[in-house]
């Protein structure tokens, strides 16, 4: 989905609001990774994290049409 949301007048890219969004979402799946010990089996955690970051953006973009139609 192209273009930019508008918050009040205020105008937000289309992709800055799929990243907060991400933000969220993988922050919880961090939080819940962490708890049940994943984290031990991962190389290089940061790696990880940003792999995952992208992997939730990517379902995030692709979900967004569905939600805001």
């Amino acid at each position: 989905m192209t273009g930019e949301y508008n918050l009040y007048g205020v105008y937000f890219p289309w992709l800055l609001v799929c990243m907060a969004g991400a933000l969220l979402v993988g922050w919880v799946a961090r939080k819940a990774l962490a708890a049940i010990g994943f984290y031990r089996f991962v190389w290089h955690p940061a790696l990880f994290d940003f792999a995952l970051f992208i992997l939730i953006l990517y379902a995030v973009n692709q979900l967004s049409p569905l939600v805001f139609k």
